[in-house]
């Protein structure tokens, strides 16, 4: 018997967004990037035209003949999820959405014409109903921004670059593509992770999602707020060695590291723009033919700048105090590299050839001593 709709929605009720637009909970530097390609002339045609190249149709038969496609009939439950989410986001056009045999916890949006959601069993039998909740409305918001259509070429590309390995240059040329285009999907995932927090409506099922994708479905032993101090220690710790480890850690990767993306989350929802959101003031669609894309860039720079300004990694506040002009910056290298703090017994003696203003003892620590704990 098909389980009624209302059956799975909380009884509490949730604020719903009629015509929002993307750009409300778009990660900066994703929505400057989402500008600039919606505004290119025939930029549609170029990818309708890519569409004969890619899988997509391969794709959506892989899926249909191998996977269960979520109806009133078949997982019930995440169809009530589903089309709430949609009507949350005012998303005119329910996406299909199928449930696969993987006991890995994921989930994607892809398609070029059409998105279509898919999810992995591993993921289901992870998540409470609003942790899912959350997880549903996350890929809602990938097809209402549009993100299906970069993260399939993406698919693409990863694929292709193995398949030109062998030619000289070639898989140097597509993975160079490929790097960039991680790098905004990344960002993009940000801004999932919002929709899914204005879909979910519970900051707390959100977090328990990221840690449970992190840690598995062991509640009882993990707590929200260590799993935060871990992202603090993550972004504070260490010297300039380990800011260039964490670059290469995170560079073959699509998604931030889920501590970091928690830590994200939280600092969104308690922000004036969620406030506003939540308020009823927010972006709408019919306004996005209007967007200036230079305004755009100029938001994705300061938000950067922003978050070079604020950031406790080492290798962001060398890169902070270059752009200020701070003194000295050899004994700065050095002593970063090294992980060395404080003062040397020859900076004790004075006259012009003493160490530099900044010099002083303590002012190199910048946080590495919060650094040896271990995570």
């Amino acid at each position: 018997m098909t389980e009624d709709i209302n059956d799975n929605v909380p009884s509490r009720q949730r604020r719903r967004f009629p015509g929002i637009s993307s750009r409300a909970y778009e990660h900066p530097a994703d929505r400057s990037a989402l500008v600039a390609l919606r505004k290119l002339t025939g930029f549609d045609t170029v990818f309708k035209a890519l569409s004969g190249l890619l899988p997509e149709r391969s794709l959506r038969l892989l899926f249909l003949s191998d996977s269960v496609r979520v109806s009133d009939a078949q997982f019930s439950h995440l169809n009530s999820m589903l089309r709430d989410a949609c009507y949350i986001l005012d998303l005119e056009k329910v996406p299909p959405m199928y449930v696969t045999q993987n006991p890995q916890p994921n989930a994607m949006c892809i398609g070029l014409d059409e998105p279509i959601i898919v999810v992995t069993t591993g993921l289901v039998e992870l998540l409470d109903e609003e942790e899912m909740r959350a997880v549903v409305g996350h890929e809602v918001g990938h097809a209402l921004s549009g993100h299906s259509v970069y993260r399939t070429i993406l698919l693409f590309l990863t694929s292709l670059a193995l398949k030109v390995a062998w030619i000289p240059l070639g898989n140097v040329a597509i993975m160079a593509i490929v790097t960039a285009l991680r790098e905004w999907f990344r960002k993009s995932e940000l801004s999932a992770d919002r929709a899914g927090l204005l879909v979910g409506q519970d900051l707390k099922a959100s977090m328990r999602g990221l840690m449970k994708i992190a840690g598995g479905n062991h509640l009882h032993e993990m707590n929200v707020d260590a799993f935060l101090e871990q992202a603090e220690e993550y972004e504070s710790g260490g010297d300039l060695r380990d800011s260039v480890l964490k670059i290469l850690n995170v560079l073959p990767r699509t998604h931030p590291f889920t501590t970091v993306r928690a830590a994200e989350l939280k600092k969104w929802a308690e922000s004036r723009d969620y406030q506003r959101i939540m308020d009823g003031h927010y972006p709408r669609r019919d306004e996005d033919k209007d967007t200036s894309v230079t305004d755009s860039f100029r938001e994705s720079a300061a938000s950067y700048a922003d978050a070079v300004k604020s950031s406790k990694d080492p290798l962001m506040k060398l890169v902070g105090d270059i752009a200020g002009g701070t003194a000295d910056l050899g004994v700065k290298l050095r002593d970063r590299f090294t992980g060395a703090g404080g003062t040397r017994p020859t900076d004790k003696a004075s006259g012009p050839d003493s160490a530099a203003p900044n010099d002083k003892p303590g002012h190199n620590g910048d946080g590495e001593d919060r650094g040896g704990r271990e995570g």
